[in-house]
């Protein structure tokens, strides 16, 4: 397993899972940047990650292994290239 130099995290494979639109497991998550009910916006190792939806709640975070379910109606899985800030996300904003 590689290390991730910036944040020490471990490098793992990034991966959906997802069953009937209900819910999704992903693994390779950094962090989370954003999240209501209606959008929940991840990093991930290949980029950032919109999921769009009703009634999305975060459903198991680790940012020790890069595993995150999300349970809600699941509408769109959105990729974008742009990274963000090395500043952190939400949850390093929070946990300051």
């Amino acid at each position: 397993m590689n290390i991730n130099d910036e944040r020490n995290i471990p490098s793992v494979p990034h991966i959906i899972n997802m069953e009937d639109r209900r819910k999704i497991d992903l693994t390779g998550v950094n962090d989370v940047d954003s999240f209501d009910e209606q959008c929940v916006t991840v990093i991930t190792q290949t980029g950032e990650l919109t999921v769009r939806g009703e009634n999305l709640k975060i459903g198991k975070l680790s940012t020790d292994t890069g595993e995150m379910s999300i349970e809600g109606k699941i509408d769109a899985l959105i990729y974008s290239d742009d990274m963000p800030k090395q500043s952190g996300g939400f949850f390093s904003k929070v946990f300051r």
